[in-house]
Protein backbone atom coordinates (compact mmCIF):
# COMPACT_ATOMS: atom_id res chain seq x y z
CA UNK A 1 0.00 0.00 0.00
CA UNK A 2 0.92 3.17 -0.84
CA UNK A 3 2.32 5.97 1.58
CA UNK A 4 -0.91 7.80 1.45
CA UNK A 5 -3.10 4.71 1.87
CA UNK A 6 -1.32 4.69 5.77
CA UNK A 7 -1.59 7.79 6.96
CA UNK A 8 -5.54 8.36 4.91
CA UNK A 9 -6.06 4.82 7.57
CA UNK A 10 -4.31 6.66 10.66
CA UNK A 11 -6.82 9.79 10.28
CA UNK A 12 -9.93 7.68 9.72
CA UNK A 13 -8.99 5.30 12.54
CA UNK A 14 -8.22 9.05 14.77
CA UNK A 15 -11.32 10.63 13.25
CA UNK A 16 -13.76 7.58 14.92
CA UNK A 17 -12.05 7.58 17.92
CA UNK A 18 -12.58 12.06 18.25
CA UNK A 19 -16.45 10.99 17.78
CA UNK A 20 -16.67 8.11 19.77
CA UNK A 21 -15.22 7.77 23.24
CA UNK A 22 -15.35 4.11 22.93
CA UNK A 23 -15.58 1.87 19.74
CA UNK A 24 -15.54 -2.26 19.16
CA UNK A 25 -13.27 -3.52 16.07
CA UNK A 26 -16.79 -4.09 14.07
CA UNK A 27 -17.44 -0.63 14.11
CA UNK A 28 -13.55 0.59 13.34
CA UNK A 29 -13.46 -1.44 10.43
CA UNK A 30 -17.32 -0.41 9.56
CA UNK A 31 -16.35 2.67 9.23
CA UNK A 32 -12.81 2.78 7.38
CA UNK A 33 -14.92 1.06 4.80
CA UNK A 34 -17.61 3.64 4.89
CA UNK A 35 -14.73 5.71 4.14
CA UNK A 36 -13.04 4.51 1.20
CA UNK A 37 -15.34 5.43 -1.67
CA UNK A 38 -14.53 9.12 -0.50
CA UNK A 39 -10.93 9.15 -0.13
CA UNK A 40 -11.24 6.84 -3.79
CA UNK A 41 -12.15 10.28 -5.41
CA UNK A 42 -8.62 11.67 -4.85
CA UNK A 43 -7.28 8.28 -5.48
CA UNK A 44 -9.30 5.88 -7.51
CA UNK A 45 -6.46 2.61 -6.61
CA UNK A 46 -6.57 3.57 -2.78
CA UNK A 47 -7.39 0.07 -1.09
CA UNK A 48 -7.57 0.38 2.63
CA UNK A 49 -7.60 -2.72 4.23
CA UNK A 50 -9.60 -3.19 7.32
CA UNK A 51 -8.43 -6.23 8.93
CA UNK A 52 -8.28 -7.06 12.94
CA UNK A 53 -4.25 -7.43 12.49
CA UNK A 54 -3.99 -4.19 10.28
CA UNK A 55 -6.14 -2.08 12.93
CA UNK A 56 -3.45 -3.74 15.59
CA UNK A 57 -0.54 -2.28 13.71
CA UNK A 58 -1.91 0.72 12.62
CA UNK A 59 -2.60 1.94 16.50
CA UNK A 60 0.93 0.85 17.24
CA UNK A 61 1.90 3.04 14.72
CA UNK A 62 -0.07 5.52 15.33
CA UNK A 63 1.16 5.71 18.69
CA UNK A 64 5.04 5.40 17.62
CA UNK A 65 4.06 8.00 14.69
CA UNK A 66 2.54 10.68 16.42
CA UNK A 67 2.71 10.07 20.40
CA UNK A 68 -0.94 9.15 20.59
CA UNK A 69 -1.91 6.50 23.00
CA UNK A 70 -4.98 4.31 22.20
CA UNK A 71 -6.01 1.98 24.29
CA UNK A 72 -8.63 -1.00 24.46
CA UNK A 73 -11.42 -0.92 27.52
CA UNK A 74 -12.18 -4.82 28.41
CA UNK A 75 -15.29 -3.02 30.22
CA UNK A 76 -16.50 -0.87 27.65
CA UNK A 77 -15.55 -3.22 24.71
CA UNK A 78 -13.78 -1.00 23.00
CA UNK A 79 -10.88 1.46 21.71
CA UNK A 80 -10.27 4.55 23.39
CA UNK A 81 -8.00 7.95 22.79
CA UNK A 82 -5.51 8.47 25.87
CA UNK A 83 -4.84 12.06 26.52
CA UNK A 84 -4.69 15.05 29.06
CA UNK A 85 -6.55 18.23 27.85
CA UNK A 86 -3.86 19.98 26.48
CA UNK A 87 -2.84 17.13 24.51
CA UNK A 88 -6.06 17.04 22.84
CA UNK A 89 -6.56 20.82 21.81
CA UNK A 90 -2.79 20.08 19.66
CA UNK A 91 -4.18 16.84 18.35
CA UNK A 92 -7.58 18.72 16.93
CA UNK A 93 -6.21 21.13 15.50
CA UNK A 94 -3.46 18.57 13.76
CA UNK A 95 -6.69 16.66 12.66
CA UNK A 96 -8.39 19.88 11.55
CA UNK A 97 -5.27 20.82 9.61
CA UNK A 98 -5.05 16.68 7.86
CA UNK A 99 -8.39 16.86 7.15
CA UNK A 100 -8.34 19.82 5.11
CA UNK A 101 -5.27 19.00 3.34
CA UNK A 102 -7.24 15.81 2.82
CA UNK A 103 -10.03 17.27 1.71
CA UNK A 104 -8.38 19.48 -0.80
CA UNK A 105 -6.31 16.53 -2.88
CA UNK A 106 -9.67 15.49 -3.69
CA UNK A 107 -8.87 15.30 -8.18
CA UNK A 108 -12.61 15.96 -8.85
CA UNK A 109 -12.66 20.63 -9.25
CA UNK A 110 -13.92 21.73 -5.80
CA UNK A 111 -13.71 25.47 -6.57
CA UNK A 112 -17.90 25.15 -7.35
CA UNK A 113 -18.16 23.87 -3.34
CA UNK A 114 -15.19 25.14 -1.51
CA UNK A 115 -14.16 28.72 -1.55
CA UNK A 116 -10.81 29.65 0.09
CA UNK A 117 -9.87 33.07 1.11
CA UNK A 118 -8.45 35.58 -0.77
CA UNK A 119 -5.22 36.27 0.95
CA UNK A 120 -1.44 35.68 0.29
CA UNK A 121 -0.18 33.78 2.92
CA UNK A 122 2.73 36.09 4.67
CA UNK A 123 5.71 34.60 7.14
CA UNK A 124 5.14 31.58 6.68
CA UNK A 125 8.77 30.70 4.52
CA UNK A 126 10.10 31.47 8.15
CA UNK A 127 8.58 28.11 9.71
CA UNK A 128 11.38 25.45 8.45
CA UNK A 129 13.38 27.75 9.57
CA UNK A 130 12.62 28.79 12.54
CA UNK A 131 11.81 25.16 14.09
CA UNK A 132 14.66 24.11 13.26
CA UNK A 133 16.13 26.50 15.08
CA UNK A 134 14.21 26.10 18.32
CA UNK A 135 14.51 22.19 18.46
CA UNK A 136 17.95 22.46 18.15
CA UNK A 137 18.60 25.47 20.37
CA UNK A 138 19.86 28.00 17.90
CA UNK A 139 20.51 31.62 18.07
CA UNK A 140 18.53 33.84 15.53
CA UNK A 141 19.33 36.49 13.63
CA UNK A 142 16.48 38.84 11.84
CA UNK A 143 15.93 42.09 10.81
CA UNK A 144 12.36 43.06 11.94
CA UNK A 145 9.81 46.35 11.03
CA UNK A 146 7.14 47.36 13.57
CA UNK A 147 4.03 48.67 12.51
CA UNK A 148 4.55 51.70 14.38
CA UNK A 149 7.60 52.69 13.58
CA UNK A 150 9.49 53.12 10.22
CA UNK A 151 12.68 52.21 10.74
CA UNK A 152 14.00 48.99 10.51
CA UNK A 153 16.02 47.23 13.75
CA UNK A 154 18.13 44.05 13.96
CA UNK A 155 17.29 41.59 16.08
CA UNK A 156 19.80 38.80 17.83
CA UNK A 157 16.88 36.07 19.64
CA UNK A 158 16.42 32.66 21.17
CA UNK A 159 13.82 31.35 20.17
CA UNK A 160 11.69 29.00 22.85
CA UNK A 161 8.19 28.10 20.48
CA UNK A 162 6.24 29.19 17.58
CA UNK A 163 2.40 30.56 18.48
CA UNK A 164 -0.77 31.51 15.78
CA UNK A 165 -3.20 33.51 16.48
CA UNK A 166 -5.99 34.64 13.47
CA UNK A 167 -3.94 33.38 10.79
CA UNK A 168 -1.16 34.90 11.76
CA UNK A 169 2.09 33.22 12.91
CA UNK A 170 4.90 34.71 15.88
CA UNK A 171 8.07 33.20 17.18
CA UNK A 172 8.22 33.98 21.34
CA UNK A 173 11.41 34.42 21.96
CA UNK A 174 14.23 36.15 24.47
CA UNK A 175 16.01 39.50 22.67
CA UNK A 176 19.64 38.87 23.76
CA UNK A 177 20.25 43.00 23.41
CA UNK A 178 17.37 43.51 26.53
CA UNK A 179 17.08 40.09 28.09
CA UNK A 180 13.08 40.16 27.29
CA UNK A 181 10.86 37.58 26.46
CA UNK A 182 8.85 39.26 23.31
CA UNK A 183 6.84 38.58 20.33
CA UNK A 184 7.39 38.71 16.99
CA UNK A 185 5.22 38.34 13.91
CA UNK A 186 6.65 35.97 11.11
CA UNK A 187 5.00 38.88 8.50
CA UNK A 188 7.47 41.09 9.77
CA UNK A 189 10.85 39.26 9.94
CA UNK A 190 13.33 39.14 7.06
CA UNK A 191 16.30 38.28 6.18
CA UNK A 192 16.19 35.68 8.68
CA UNK A 193 19.58 33.88 9.53
CA UNK A 194 19.90 30.48 12.08
CA UNK A 195 23.40 31.39 13.75
CA UNK A 196 24.69 27.56 14.92
CA UNK A 197 25.30 29.09 18.59
CA UNK A 198 23.67 27.51 20.58
CA UNK A 199 21.59 28.88 24.13
CA UNK A 200 20.34 27.02 27.31
CA UNK A 201 16.91 27.23 26.93
CA UNK A 202 14.31 27.95 29.83
CA UNK A 203 12.13 26.50 30.85
CA UNK A 204 9.33 26.60 28.45
CA UNK A 205 6.50 26.43 30.66
CA UNK A 206 6.83 29.00 32.52
CA UNK A 207 7.03 30.70 29.42
CA UNK A 208 3.90 29.62 28.51
CA UNK A 209 2.42 30.16 31.61
CA UNK A 210 2.02 34.11 30.74
CA UNK A 211 0.16 33.03 27.99
CA UNK A 212 -2.09 31.52 30.03
CA UNK A 213 -4.42 34.63 30.54
CA UNK A 214 -3.92 36.30 27.65
CA UNK A 215 -6.25 37.02 24.47
CA UNK A 216 -4.14 36.70 21.91
CA UNK A 217 -0.55 36.94 21.37
CA UNK A 218 -0.30 39.60 24.14
CA UNK A 219 1.12 39.44 27.48
CA UNK A 220 2.21 41.23 30.59
CA UNK A 221 5.30 41.28 32.34
CA UNK A 222 4.12 43.23 35.21
CA UNK A 223 0.36 43.54 35.34
CA UNK A 224 -1.85 40.62 37.01
CA UNK A 225 -4.58 39.42 35.22
CA UNK A 226 -7.88 40.39 36.14
CA UNK A 227 -11.70 39.32 36.46
CA UNK A 228 -13.21 40.03 33.57
CA UNK A 229 -17.53 39.98 33.47
CA UNK A 230 -19.30 40.58 29.87
CA UNK A 231 -22.98 40.51 28.49
CA UNK A 232 -24.09 39.88 25.74
CA UNK A 233 -27.03 39.66 23.67
CA UNK A 234 -29.10 35.62 24.05
CA UNK A 235 -28.19 35.74 20.24
CA UNK A 236 -24.70 36.55 20.33
CA UNK A 237 -24.38 33.96 23.13
CA UNK A 238 -24.98 31.39 20.92
CA UNK A 239 -22.08 31.74 19.60
CA UNK A 240 -19.49 32.15 22.41
CA UNK A 241 -21.41 28.99 23.79
CA UNK A 242 -20.17 26.75 20.99
CA UNK A 243 -16.75 28.93 20.39
CA UNK A 244 -15.38 30.81 24.11
CA UNK A 245 -13.07 33.67 23.89
CA UNK A 246 -10.76 32.47 26.07
CA UNK A 247 -10.24 28.65 28.04
CA UNK A 248 -11.08 30.79 31.23
CA UNK A 249 -14.55 31.58 29.98
CA UNK A 250 -17.70 30.18 32.43
CA UNK A 251 -20.94 30.96 32.25
CA UNK A 252 -22.59 32.95 35.17
CA UNK A 253 -26.13 34.06 33.51
CA UNK A 254 -27.82 32.42 30.38
CA UNK A 255 -31.38 32.96 30.09
CA UNK A 256 -33.60 34.99 27.56
CA UNK A 257 -32.12 38.02 28.59
CA UNK A 258 -28.87 37.81 27.97
CA UNK A 259 -25.85 35.61 28.37
CA UNK A 260 -23.17 36.82 30.76
CA UNK A 261 -19.80 35.16 31.17
CA UNK A 262 -16.42 35.41 33.49
CA UNK A 263 -13.20 35.75 31.93
CA UNK A 264 -9.40 35.41 33.58
CA UNK A 265 -7.06 38.19 31.16
CA UNK A 266 -4.67 41.09 31.08
CA UNK A 267 -6.60 43.55 29.70
CA UNK A 268 -4.10 44.22 26.36
CA UNK A 269 -5.15 45.63 23.10
CA UNK A 270 -5.72 42.52 21.46
CA UNK A 271 -8.55 41.78 23.63
CA UNK A 272 -10.26 44.96 23.36
CA UNK A 273 -10.04 44.91 19.88
CA UNK A 274 -11.75 41.95 20.25
CA UNK A 275 -14.62 43.25 22.33
CA UNK A 276 -15.05 45.92 20.11
CA UNK A 277 -15.71 44.18 16.96
CA UNK A 278 -19.11 42.86 19.12
CA UNK A 279 -20.04 46.48 18.93
CA UNK A 280 -23.66 46.76 20.43
CA UNK A 281 -23.98 42.88 21.04
CA UNK A 282 -21.60 43.01 23.46
CA UNK A 283 -21.44 45.11 27.24
CA UNK A 284 -18.57 45.04 29.78
CA UNK A 285 -19.68 44.37 33.11
CA UNK A 286 -16.41 44.72 34.74
CA UNK A 287 -13.33 45.94 35.24
CA UNK A 288 -14.07 49.92 35.58
CA UNK A 289 -10.84 50.66 33.92
CA UNK A 290 -12.02 47.95 30.94
CA UNK A 291 -15.43 49.44 30.60
CA UNK A 292 -13.78 52.88 30.45
CA UNK A 293 -11.53 51.93 27.67
CA UNK A 294 -14.05 50.52 25.57
CA UNK A 295 -16.50 53.77 26.22
CA UNK A 296 -13.89 55.68 25.31
CA UNK A 297 -12.63 53.50 21.97
CA UNK A 298 -16.88 54.13 21.07
CA UNK A 299 -16.85 57.76 21.69
CA UNK A 300 -13.80 58.40 19.45
CA UNK A 301 -15.75 56.39 16.74
CA UNK A 302 -18.98 58.97 17.15
CA UNK A 303 -16.14 61.79 16.72
CA UNK A 304 -14.60 60.67 13.37
CA UNK A 305 -18.28 60.89 11.99
CA UNK A 306 -18.76 64.12 13.91
CA UNK A 307 -21.66 62.84 16.22
CA UNK A 308 -21.38 64.16 19.80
Amino acid sequence: MSKKGYISRYLIILNKLRQQKYCSYKELAAYIRGQQELLRLGDESLDIGDSKRTIQRDIKEIRELFGIDIAYSSREKGYQLIQSHSENLNFQRRLEAFDMINSLNIKDDLNPIVKLENRQPSGTEHLYGLIHAVKNHFVIQFTYHKFWEDKLTERVCEPFFLKEFRNRWYVIAKDQNDLKTKTFALDRISDLDIIRTKFIPEEVSKIESKFSNAFGIIFSNSEQPEKVILSFTPFQGKYLKTLPLHHSQEILIDDEMELRVGLNLYITEDLIMELLSYGANMKVIAPQRLINKIVKAHRTAFENYGIE
